[in-house]
């Protein structure tokens, strides 16, 4: 499978802006991440692109109905895994082990706390966003609120890191790629 394939699918099951935006986030924070560690960025891009193909029309089923809709790419059995684990002890109980699963874990809630702040700023980037406004954002319960704190703490301790360390990784990861999402984005949805 390559990740036109994987594009198709997410589209056939994706059709707001936000969940193709979120898809290619994760996708590129996912490719950072494999390529600082020297692991297959494709593979784990392709897992960022992919983690949340059912969400939008399953949003009751997340992480059940993904099996399904994945086998119509012969995803491996390792891909599936990777995929439904980000959903650990939110609907379902397929715990991330490995060192991929638990990036895509840590970063999925926090992409979306990230792009949100992003949104706040005068430049509505990421490219001048520092860890110290990321705090802020973090402690203010009520902003970004569908955001889980407790998952993305918890992500940071699968990790063994401190919160500083994946806010500021998660930001460098989102600057590679945020204007070519954004041409992407403007050219194919007219945001």
């Amino acid at each position: 499978m390559d990740r036109e394939q994987a594009l198709t699918l997410l589209k056939k099951y994706n059709e707001e802006p936000f969940h193709i935006r979120h898809g290619f986030t994760v996708e590129g924070v996912m490719r950072y991440f494999a390529n600082k560690n020297g692991e297959d960025a494709d593979f784990w891009g392709i897992v960022g692109l992919l983690h949340d193909v059912d969400f939008e029309k399953w949003p009751e089923e997340h992480c059940k109905k993904a099996p399904e809709l994945l086998k119509e790419i012969d995803a491996s059995a390792e891909m599936i895994h990777a995929i439904c684990s980000h959903g650990y002890g939110i609907c379902v109980d397929i715990e991330p082990t490995l060192p991929m699963e638990k990036t895509l874990f840590a970063v999925d809630e926090l992409t979306g706390l990230i792009g949100a702040a992003a949104k706040m700023r005068p430049s509505k980037s990421v490219q001048d966003m520092e860890v110290s406004s990321l705090k802020k954002k973090f402690k203010d319960k009520k902003f970004a609120a569908g955001c889980s704190r407790d998952v993305i703490k918890q992500g940071a301790e699968m990790l063994g890191w401190e919160l500083d360390q994946l806010f500021e990784e998660t930001i460098e990861a989102m600057r590679v790629d945020e204007e070519k999402i954004n041409q992407y984005m403007a050219e194919n949805y007219g945001e």
